[in-house]
C-alpha cells in the first residue's frame, strides 16, 4: 500500500475513531484555592460501625404526591442561609435542601443571567434527606423539624456557623440535624443526632437520598460528558448510567462518597472518617422513574439502647466540578473530576491549563499555550513524519510509471512499488504513524476542554464569550443545517477548516484522482464535524493546524 492510500485511512480512521469515541469511550464503567477544611467541635463525634453492616435490599422511594400535600398542609420555615459562595435553603420539613445558588457561577452567559440553580424545581422535596431503612421511627420520613432559629435568614460572612433542626417523636426519640457552614468553603458539615428517650431500642439504617433529574434533555447530553449518579466505592470512581439500574441497583462496600454529577456541577455525601480511618462499610441503592433518579445511601447504625446518644457525621458538598477547587479539599472529592478512558492524559492536561492561566488569566491564551507545548513535545515525531512525507514526494513520478506500466497486473506493481521503498529506503507508515500517535492526545484534550468548568463561560475575544460552547459570530432567526443553536456564522470553525484545506494542498499530490477527491473532502468533513464542538477545542484545532503547517514549511524548504 502506497503512501496516498495509508495518509487516506489515517485520516478516515481519524474521522471515524472521532465520532465511534463517543459510543465506545464515553459510557463510563460499571465496576480552588481554598483552605484545608477544620474539623467539626470536639462535642461532636463520628461514630461508625466497626463490622460489615447487614443491609437489607433497600427499596427507594421516590417523591409521592399525597405525602408532598400533607407536609404543604403543615406549617413551617425554611431558613435561608448566606455564604460568600453560595445562597441555601433548608426547609423544616425534613430538614432538606430545597435551593442552593452557587454565587461565582450564572446558568446562562447571558446578560442578568440568574444564578446557577443546583436543585431543580421538578425536586420538589429537596435533597439530602433522610430516613431510616426499617422504619423504626414511622414519623420520620415526612417529619416537620422545629430549626433553632430566631430568624429565617442567616450570614455566614466569616468564619463558621452552624444550624439546628430538631424533631422529636411521639415515643420521645428526638432527632436533630446539624449544618455548619464555613464561608471559605463549599463544604456543609452535617450531624445526624438520636437521643433515644423511648423504651424500646433503636437499630436501624440511615438512608440519606441524593435525587436529580435524567430527564431527555440530560440524557442526550450525557452522550458526550456523564451526567447522572457517581460514586467512590473502593476507592474506585464509578459512574452509574441510570439506563442500567433495572439490572444492578444495589452496590455494596466502603462507599467514599456518592452524589449526582451534572457536566460542571456536583452533590455528594461523604461519610466523615476518622483521622487514619477508613469509610465504613455502606450499601448505594439506585431507583429511575419518571426522569428522576435517586441515590439512597445507606449506613447501618449502632444499636441505640433507651437513654443513650449516637451521632452520625457526614459532609454535604454542593458546587463546581472543578479540580482547582477540590483539590484544595484534604478528601477523596477530586475523583469526581474524572475523564473516562483518558482519565490519565487529560488530568495533567487540565493542571498544565491551569497552570498557564495562573499566569495569563486568558483561558483562549492558555489553550494556546498549551496547544505550542503540546506540538514541542511531539515535534520529533511530526519532522519524521514530514520528512517521510517529502521522501515520497521525490519518488512520487516514479511510482507513477510503475502504476501506468502494471495498471493490468496489480500483484506485479505492488511487487514493483515495494521494491522501490526498498531502493530509495523510504518507510510508507513512517508518515501516517507519528498522526496516530498523536491521536490519544487529541482525544484526552477533547473531553478535557468539553468538560473543564474553567472553560465555562470563559472568554477568549470579541464574539467568543464562552469557549465551553459553539462559537458564532452574529445571532441569525433561522435554523441552519447540521447546526445547533444559536444559529451564526461559525467563523473560528471556518478558518480550521480553511487550515486544513491549506495542509491538504500541502500534502503531496497522490496520482489516483478518486484518491484526490477523497482527500480534498476531509476539510468539509472536518468543518462539519466540529461545527457543533467547543470553541475552546476549535481553537486547539486550528493552532494545532498552524502550527503543523509552519513545521511541514520548514522541513520542505530545508530538505528541498
Amino acid at each position: 500500500m502506497d503512501e496516498q492510500k495509508r495518509l487516506i485511512l489515517a485520516v478516515v480512521l481519524s474521522v471515524i475513531v472521532l465520532v465511534g469515541y463517543q459510543t465506545f469511550f464515553v459510557k463510563a464503567p460499571d465496576p480552588s484555592s481554598l483552605p484545608l477544611e477544620g474539623q467539626n467541635k470536639e462535642a461532636i463525634q463520628s461514630q461508625g460501625p466497626e463490622t460489615t453492616p447487614n443491609v437489607s435490599e433497600y427499596k427507594a422511594q421516590l417523591p409521592v404526591a399525597s405525602e408532598a400535600v400533607e407536609s404543604q398542609n403543615r406549617n413551617y420555615r425554611t431558613i435561608a442561609v448566606s455564604t460568600p459562595l453560595y445562597n441555601i435553603a433548608i426547609s423544616e420539613s425534613g430538614a432538606a435542601v430545597k435551593s442552593f445558588e452557587l454565587k461565582n457561577y450564572y446558568q446562562t452567559n447571558e446578560k442578568d443571567s440568574p444564578l446557577k440553580q443546583l436543585v431543580p424545581k421538578a425536586l420538589d422535596n429537596g435533597v439530602l434527606s433522610f430516613d431510616l431503612e426499617g422504619k423504626s421511627i414511622p414519623e420520620l420520613k415526612n417529619a416537620v423539624y422545629s430549626a433553632k432559629s430566631d430568624s429565617d435568614a442567616v450570614n455566614v460572612s466569616q468564619g463558621e456557623k452552624s444550624l439546628e433542626f430538631v424533631f422529636e417523636t411521639s415515643e420521645g426519640i428526638l432527632v436533630k440535624k446539624v449544618f455548619t457552614f464555613k464561608a471559605d468553603s463549599y463544604l456543609i458539615d452535617c450531624d445526624i443526632i438520636f437521643q433515644n428517650g423511648s423504651d424500646k431500642t433503636l437499630n436501624d439504617s440511615i438512608v440519606v437520598s441524593i435525587p436529580g433529574i435524567y430527564d431527555k434533555e440530560v440524557k442526550d447530553r450525557s452522550k458526550f460528558a456523564f451526567e447522572g449518579p457517581a460514586a467512590l466505592i473502593g476507592n474506585e470512581y464509578t459512574e452509574i448510567d441510570p439506563d442500567d439500574i433495572t439490572d444492578k441497583s444495589a452496590y455494596s462496600g466502603k462507599i467514599g462518597w456518592a452524589g449526582y454529577s451534572e457536566r460542571y456541577f456536583f452533590t455528594a455525601l461523604m461519610p466523615k472518617i476518622k483521622d487514619g480511618g477508613s469509610p465504613a462499610d455502606a450499601k448505594l441503592f439506585l431507583s429511575y422513574a419518571n426522569d428522576k433518579v435517586v441515590s439512597q445511601y445507606i449506613q447501618k447504625m449502632e444499636p441505640l439502647d433507651k437513654g443513650r446518644q449516637g451521632t452520625y457525621s457526614f459532609v454535604f458538598y454542593m458546587g463546581p466540578k472543578s479540580h482547582k477547587v477540590l483539590s484544595k479539599y484534604d478528601n477523596s472529592l477530586k475523583e469526581a473530576v474524572n475523564f473516562g478512558f483518558f482519565n490519565v492524559l487529560a488530568k495533567p492536561l487540565l493542571i498544565g491549563m491551569n497552570f498557564i492561566h495562573d499566569v495569563i488569566p486568558n483561558y483562549g491564551v492558555a489553550i494556546i499555550l498549551l496547544t505550542i507545548i503540546i506540538k514541542l513535545v511531539f515535534w520529533p515525531l511530526g519532522t519524521k513524519s514530514y520528512k517521510s512525507m517529502n521522501e515520497m514526494k521525490k519518488i512520487q513520478p516514479l511510482m507513477m510509471e510503475l502504476r501506468e506500466k502494471y495498471k493490468n497486473d496489480k500483484q506485479k506493481m505492488n511487487q514493483e512499488v515495494m521494491g522501490l521503498y526498498k531502493t530509495y529506503k523510504v518507510n510508507p507508515a513512517s508518515g501516517c504513524l507519528p498522526m496516530l500517535v498523536q491521536m490519544p492526545i487529541f482525544f484526552a484534550l477533547y473531553r478535557m476542554l468539553y468538560q473543564a468548568i474553567e472553560l465555562r463561560h470563559a472568554p477568549f475575544f470579541g464574539w467568543m464569550t464562552d469557549l465551553a460552547a459553539p462559537e458564532r459570530l452574529f445571532h441569525f432567526n433561522f435554523s441552519i443545517p447540521l447546526m445547533d443553536a444559536p444559529h451564526g456564522i461559525p467563523v473560528l470553525t471556518l478558518l480550521m477548516g480553511a487550515s486544513f484545506l491549506l495542509q491538504q494542498k500541502m500534502t503531496p499530490a497522490t496520482g489516483d484522482p478518486m484518491q484526490a477527491k477523497m482527500m480534498m473532502l476531509m476539510p468539509v468533513i472536518m468543518t462539519v464535524l466540529f461545527v457543533n464542538f467547543p470553541a475552546g477545542l476549535v481553537l486547539y484545532m486550528f493552532v494545532n493546524n498552524i502550527i503543523s503547517m509552519g513545521q511541514q514549511y520548514y522541513i520542505q524548504k530545508k530538505l528541498a
